[in-house]
């Protein structure tokens, strides 16, 4: 399996809901480095996984419409804990809609699999890895 990984980051405030959060029960901000992991078992015609390029803008757009926002503000997200691994799967289904849209170009349909890896620090991070 062939596969390359593109990063951006994340910045987000946000609040969680339950016990098991503590004080991140309070409004707090969080930033975070996101790892999109694009795989595929052969090669396309040009000997590449993915157009470099087009994943980093990609993840970069994606990425772009959560930051620098109160997630508990936001619509999409009302009464959810937007926890990493959430956060992990909301901007892995975001590539997958734009891979199988063509906005990673044609060579891209024959990806086979995605993981999207948040970094909440140098000693924990979750991930979200899917079928495309």
């Amino acid at each position: 399996m062939f596969s390359i990984t593109v990063r951006d980051h994340l910045m987000v405030a946000h609040s969680f809901h339950g016990e098991v959060f503590g004080p991140a029960q309070r409004l707090h901000g969080a930033t975070f480095l996101v790892d999109a992991t694009f795989r595929r078992p052969e090669l396309d015609a040009d000997n590449i996984v993915v157009d470099i390029g087009l994943a980093t803008r990609q993840l970069g757009e994606v990425v772009g419409d959560l930051t620098y926002r109160n997630l508990d503000d936001e619509p999409a997200f009302a009464g959810v804990n937007t926890s990493t691994e959430f956060l992990a799967k909301v901007i892995a289904d975001r590539l997958a809609e734009r891979v199988h849209a063509g906005a990673l170009g044609a060579g891209a349909q024959g990806l086979t699999g995605l993981t999207v890896t948040l970094h909440e620090s140098h000693v924990a991070w979750a991930s979200y890895e899917r079928d495309l």
